[in-house]
């Protein structure tokens, strides 16, 4: 019996990956909220929604800041391959996930909660921790940490 010979060819997919993790003294460590706030401030005044991803070291310093999403006034659609292909390239250890309410008002929706969740578990498969997601609003309260009330 003569064996058939495969025409199938493949090809290789070439991934430029970063060789060492970028560990930069000055980085603050993000370890409150409160700090997460700061460093999105920029983000409270604007007119639509833009959902960020923060890459962190192994001592919770950040890498880089990425946008992620920008969406419309009342939502910014996101999907985990989105928030952790910058997460995997800058060879963060955890994220944390950060958008700003256009109405000033810092509360979860719903889809925020669900977000959220599904990040986690993302996270938790491929072992890039979720550590925070926190919604940047206007007025008395400022920010909203799905951590600190305990739906993270």
């Amino acid at each position: 019996m003569k064996k058939k010979q495969s025409t199938q060819s493949f090809q290789t997919a070439l991934v430029q990956l970063p060789l060492m993790v970028r560990e930069d003294e000055g980085a603050p460590a993000l370890s409150t909220p409160f700090a997460v706030n700061e460093i999105m401030a920029d983000t409270r005044d604007m007119a639509q929604e833009a959902f960020f991803v923060i890459t962190l070291n192994t001592r919770n310093k950040m890498i880089n800041r990425h946008m992620i999403t920008l969406g419309l006034v009342d939502q910014a659609p996101v999907h985990p391959r989105e928030v952790f292909r910058p997460a995997i390239l800058d060879g963060a250890t955890s994220i944390i996930v950060s958008h700003n309410h256009p109405t000033g008002d810092p509360a979860p929706s719903i889809e925020d909660k669900t977000t959220t969740k599904r990040l986690k578990d993302a996270g938790e498969l491929i072992g890039i921790k979720l550590l925070d997601h926190v919604i940047i609003g206007r007025g008395e309260t400022p920010f909203f940490s799905l951590r600190e009330s305990g739906l993270l």
